[in-house]
């Protein structure tokens, strides 16, 4: 190992050492950023719209406006990018994350304060490091470069002096300077708009460095993989960098991915450690690498809520605090942060199965599933049900979406699922059976509604022409970066579009 190598593994394993008060004390720690973001916001316009000089409980602070969404916050947010200060937050802010929004064909643009990016997001970056260090001692990460995947930035066009751009673009522009000196490809190449061609400079630029670990989507990392792979000639990743070891992923759950990976790296020491972060925040890591769930940091500037999904439709639902959430419940997650998201609906759902510390899987999203009959699907279904029917099948998935099918003269009520394979099963229909066997196992909803083919028909699994998703994602402008494709929708608009431009 290195010296630059040994003094940094040094420091992130000792900075590991001091994480278990957090862990323990998570609900207590939550109760002073609470007080922390009140304090420092009380001079802004929400704040004195909202008295927050004279909140002095949880209690307080809930009475004084309801939930928020994007839609609630975007003259706000319109305002503070036109150059206005001390709106939603003290100072002016410079900087905006804008969210793929593939979901809805609208782009959100998140605000990301100074604090949020140093007390959040790059803390968040120096964690991941340090559990790793401490789950992996006689690492040698530090020795070579991590491979950064990431999207591109823009000049704001309602006030020059801010920017906007995929949360990785965002990051990358403030980044430490030693943060810098060991990452991979060159800022120049990295932030480029152009993704294909984005994607051949970086594979010629990386192929002879010395990489020892990536941080990316799945979709696109995999794009990239390959593509080196071709350039090379090469069989595995690991023969192009013999020192890969770690890959830091999120953003899409890395279920149908797992199998993948480990046929493009098949090295011994190769290990994954998932995040949970948003344009929004950083809000969890994977601690363990034994353990898949995701630990939840109290310390990164977010005070958050939960609300019961079986609530949300209320006008007015229940919040229930860190120390108040059970295991086994699916909740929606409510964030408050150091840039001005107050009481912020976050859109995911999570799912606690540890609450000594506090560890969670992401579920799916608000407004990311189906149900359109009753069956309430959420993601964590689907990932889980395509994986299973690929085992079973011996085939791959690259990439999928599934909305419902309406009933009416001409069709039957069911589930319609367009698949990309990587590699086709044999039979469609042993594939679909698969998937639907193991929705009905893990979603009693679902499978009370597939009865008998009462309430729900057998799905149909359509198998798409390769490039059928990437072709959609390059029509919509969404190429790159954190954009991907919407995994289940409750209407059929994006899986018509789909369809449509394959005829």
């Amino acid at each position: 190992m290195s010296v630059i190598g040994t003094i940094m593994s040094w420091y992130f394993k000792k900075k590991a050492s001091a994480m278990d008060d957090i862990m323990t004390n998570a609900a207590e720690i939550q109760d002073t950023v609470l007080k922390r973001l009140i304090e420092d916001a009380q001079h802004t316009e929400w704040g004195v719209t909202h008295a927050y000089n004279t909140i002095y409980s949880y209690a307080d602070f809930k009475q004084r406006f309801p939930i928020q969404d994007y839609d609630s916050l975007k003259p706000f947010i319109e305002r503070i990018m036109k150059g206005e200060s001390n709106v939603l937050w003290h100072g002016e802010t410079t900087w905006f994350a804008k969210s793929s929004g593939t979901s809805n064909d609208k782009s959100k643009f998140i605000p990301v304060s100074f604090e949020t990016l140093e007390e959040c997001h790059f803390q968040g970056g120096r964690d991941i490091l340090s559990f790793y260090c401490a789950n992996v001692p006689d690492s040698d990460v530090f020795d070579g470069k991590g491979l950064l995947i990431g999207g591109s930035h823009k000049i704001n066009s309602l006030n020059e002096n801010s920017y906007y751009g995929d949360l990785s673009a965002v990051l990358m522009n403030n980044m430490p300077t030693w943060a810098n000196l060991m990452k991979t490809p060159d800022k120049s190449i990295a932030l480029m708009d152009d993704w294909e061609l984005k994607l051949d400079k970086m594979a010629e630029q990386v192929i002879n460095e010395n990489v020892t670990s990536i941080s990316g989507v799945p979709t696109w990392t995999m794009v990239l993989l390959e593509k080196i792979m071709a350039m090379t000639g090469k069989k595995d990743i690991s023969e192009v960098w013999p020192n890969l070891q770690l890959y830091i992923h999120g953003g899409v759950s890395f279920t149908p991915y797992r199998e993948p990976f480990k046929q493009l790296i098949s090295g011994s020491k190769m290990r994954y450690l998932e995040t949970y972060n948003a344009s929004e925040g950083f809000f969890g890591i994977q601690n363990d690498l034994s353990d898949e769930n995701l630990l939840l940091m109290p310390n990164y500037g977010i005070f958050y809520e939960f609300v019961k999904v079986s609530d949300l439709e209320q006008a007015y639902p229940p919040t229930y605090l860190l120390g108040e959430v059970e295991k086994g419940v699916n909740y929606a997650v409510i964030i408050s942060n150091s840039s001005g998201l107050w009481r912020y609906k976050l859109g995911d759902t999570v799912c606690f199965n540890s609450l000594q510390p506090y560890k969670l899987k992401i579920t799916g999203r608000t407004q990311l599933y189906i149900n359109a009959f009753g069956e309430e699907v959420v993601i964590d279904n689907a990932e889980k049900a395509i994986a299973h029917a690929c085992i079973v099948t011996n085939s791959k998935v690259k990439d999928y979406t599934a909305a419902p099918v309406f009933l009416d003269h001409k069709e039957e009520a069911g589930h319609e699922w367009l698949i990309e394979f990587e590699s086709a099963p044999d039979n469609i229909n042993d594939f679909t059976l698969a998937l639907d066997q193991k929705l009905k196992e893990l979603n009693s909803d679902y499978e009370a509604k597939r009865h008998k083919d009462i309430a729900l028909k057998l799905p149909k699994v359509k198998a798409m022409p390769p490039n059928t998703f990437y072709n959609w994602l390059k029509n919509k402008g969404k190429l790159g970066g954190q954009n991907k494709v919407p995994r289940l929708c409750n209407d059929r608009r994006i899986v018509d579009e789909i369809l449509g431009q394959n005829i």
